[in-house]
C-alpha cells in the first residue's frame, strides 16, 4: 500500500516535473488544498478529487492514509515541493507505523521559480523563512530572521502577510536593517506560474512597506547582490 505526496510546482502544466505528471495520470484519487485542486484539476480528468478549505491538513491526510489502505491508488499534492511548508512531513507522521507507504516525489518550489523570475538572487549560501505564524511561534520566526540577518545570507520568505499578519514583513525588514544596507536590492514576486504573474525589485528600504500576500515570494539580497539589467543578482564568487 502506497501513498504519493506530490509536488506539482507553481501551478501551471509546464511548471510541473515528468515525475509529478506521471505519478498523477496514474493514481485515482487526489487529495489536497481546494485552491490547489482548483489548479490542477483539468489537468487530470476523470480523476476522483477530496479536497478541503484552509486549515483541513490533518483531515486531508487522514482520508489519503485510510484510502490508500484501502487499496486506493492515492496522492496528497501541494504546490511547489511538497517537502518546503507542504504535506510530506505530516503523512509520515500520520501514517506512522501503519502498512502504507509513502514516497514522495519532489517539485518546483516557489524559492526556486520566483528566483528564476526574479533573475538569481540565491547564487549563493541562503535562507528560507516563513512568516506565518500558524504553526511556528511568531517570537522564532524573529529569531531566525536576525540569524540569517547576522550571517549575510540571501533571505526567501514565504508568506510575508495575510490579512491577520499585515506588519510581519515589515518587522522582518526592520530586523534585517539593522546588519543591511538600506539600499540592498530586494524582489517581489507574485503569483509565480498563475495568472497576473510578475517579479519586481525593490530596495530593502521600500519592502516593508511593499504591497505583499500568501501568493507572494519576497527575496532579500546579501551584501554582494545587485541589480544587473533590472534583474536580481547574487554573485557566486567568481573572479572576472
Amino acid at each position: 500500500m502506497k501513498l504519493y505526496v506530490v509536488g506539482f510546482g507553481p501551478g501551471n502544466e509546464d511548471g510541473m516535473t515528468a515525475e509529478a505528471k506521471r505519478v498523477l495520470g496514474e493514481c485515482e484519487l487526489i487529495v489536497g488544498y481546494r485552491t490547489y485542486t482548483e489548479l490542477i484539476r483539468k489537468y487530470f480528468p476523470g480523476k476522483s478529487f477530496y479536497d478541503t478549505g484552509m486549515r483541513g491538513e490533518k483531515e486531508r491526510c487522514r482520508y489519503a492514509v485510510e484510502k490508500a489502505s484501502e487499496g486506493v491508488k492515492t496522492a496528497v499534492v501541494c504546490s511547489g515541493d511538497a517537502g518546503v511548508y507542504g504535506m510530506a512531513s505530516l503523512a509520515f507522521e500520520i501514517a506512522g507505523d501503519t502498512e502504507v507507504d509513502i514516497e514522495v516525489i519532489p517539485g518546483v518550489s516557489a524559492a526556486m521559480s520566483g528566483a528564476a523570475l526574479a533573475g538569481a538572487p540565491l547564487s549563493d549560501d541562503f535562507a528560507v523563512i516563513s512568516l506565518s505564524d500558524l504553526l511556528t511561534p511568531h517570537d522564532v520566526i524573529l529569531k531566525r530572521i536576525e540569524a540569517a540577518a547576522a550571517a549575510d545570507f540571501a533571505i526567501c520568505i514565504y508568506n510575508p502577510s495575510s490579512k491577520t499578519r499585515s506588519g510581519h514583513l515589515k518587522r522582518a525588514c526592520d530586523i534585517i536593517l539593522k546588519y543591511r544596507d538600506k539600499s540592498t536590492v530586494c524582489a517581489v514576486v507574485k503569483n509565480i506560474g498563475r495568472e497576473g504573474e510578475s517579479a519586481v525589485l525593490v530596495s530593502l528600504e521600500k519592502l516593508g512597506d511593499t504591497e505583499t500576500d500568501m501568493r507572494t515570494t519576497v527575496f532579500i539580497g546579501n551584501s554582494r547582490t545587485r541589480k544587473i539589467k533590472n534583474k536580481m543578482v547574487t554573485p557566486r564568487g567568481y573572479k572576472l
